[in-house]
């Protein structure tokens, strides 16, 4: 008890570790204060028209389209069409026709409107008996937010991953590393402090997250939880890895930044390709987050055999890093005797 009390005071003081448990909690947050806000609105179509050249028909008519703003003189109208804040679309009518105004720094989808506007105003009459709806923009981060919220939970589950390493390599980098050599405290206890050290945090990290960011039905809580705590014990051993084959706080932080790319990125991808039962969708599974990201995702969907597969690719991953994660260690202790 009196070493993980040690190794407690030593992660204090340690800001990566600190950064590294708060980071995820602090992004869910966001997201989910995000998640509320529509942005739908941003994608809006707004047109400006000088209100003398327009009859109410006419405004009418764009109206269905977008919203429309009108102005007394040409010179407000042009004014706000160059408005680098805003996509405002300026129309001006031109005997039967209309022309529209751009100032050219438009988002490319509102170039395309201005294009294609004055030949629907021209065949408006060939249109008059259809009824025009505009669907809503789709928010999109109301569309991806379990798919953020996936990507968040890999991080806080994995994150341990960064505790251990950076803490190992900072000791190393301050000398408390010798300073352990000469404490009553044997290779193993320094090993099983370090790995409850990382595993505790991760699993901790990873439970507030859920709680910011994540409404799971009752019965699968218990499996969050058990999916949290494969992560997060698989996270620690990599860590150890880590911490133990970097020699500087640079090397370990190039480490530690590759592992959490492969750990984020290998499950997106696979997840945004559709890769599935593909031959390289399997394959993604060699990366334990793979499973742990599926799970997620087969929690969220309400399905239960995913989550099943995901768990038992989670125990299997388990007991592979752990033989080698003792496999390597068996073999250091023989080269130093």
């Amino acid at each position: 008890m009196g070493g993980i009390l040690y190794q407690l005071k030593a992660v204090r003081k340690d800001k990566m570790c600190i950064m590294s448990f708060f980071l995820p909690v602090v992004l869910a947050i966001l997201l989910t204060a995000i998640g509320g806000v529509d942005l739908s609105s941003l994608e809006e179509i707004n047109f400006a028209v000088c209100k003398q050249d327009f009859t109410s028909e006419d405004i009418e008519w764009l109206k269905a389209y977008g919203v429309v703003h009108t102005y007394e003189t040409e010179d407000d109208l042009i004014a706000k069409i160059n408005d680098p804040a805003t996509n405002i679309l300026g129309v001006q009518k031109i005997g039967n026709c209309i022309k529209v105004l751009v100032s050219g720094d438009e988002l490319e989808l509102f170039k395309e409107i201005a294009a294609s506007l004055p030949a629907i105003y021209d065949q408006r009459g060939d249109t008059n008996d259809l009824d025009v709806k505009v669907l809503p923009q789709p928010n999109f981060i109301a569309n991806y937010k379990y798919v953020f919220i996936a990507v968040i939970l890999i991080i806080a589950m994995f994150m341990g991953c960064v505790f251990n390493a950076m803490n190992m390599v900072s000791e190393k980098e301050e000398g408390v590393v010798y300073i352990n050599e000469i404490l009553p405290m044997t290779k193993k206890q320094y090993m099983l402090q370090k790995i409850f050290i990382g595993f505790t945090f991760g699993c901790l990290s990873s439970i507030l997250t859920v709680c910011f960011s994540l409404r799971l039905a009752l019965k699968y809580i218990p499996v969050m939880l058990l999916l949290i705590v494969l992560s997060a014990f698989i996270s620690a051993l990599v860590g150890m890895l880590i911490g133990k084959w970097a020699d500087g706080i640079l090397i370990g932080i190039t480490y530690v930044k590759i592992s959490m790319i492969i750990f984020i990125a290998v499950p997106l991808i696979s997840y945004l390709l559709h890769l599935g039962e593909t031959t390289l969708g399997k394959l993604c599974y060699l990366v334990p987050s793979t499973a742990t990201f599926e799970g997620i995702m087969g929690m969220v969907n309400g399905n239960t055999a995913e989550v099943g597969k995901s768990i038992a690719i989670m125990v299997l991953h388990s007991i592979l890093w752990f033989v080698l994660f003792w496999a390597i260690e068996r073999r250091q202790k023989k080269e130093d005797n």
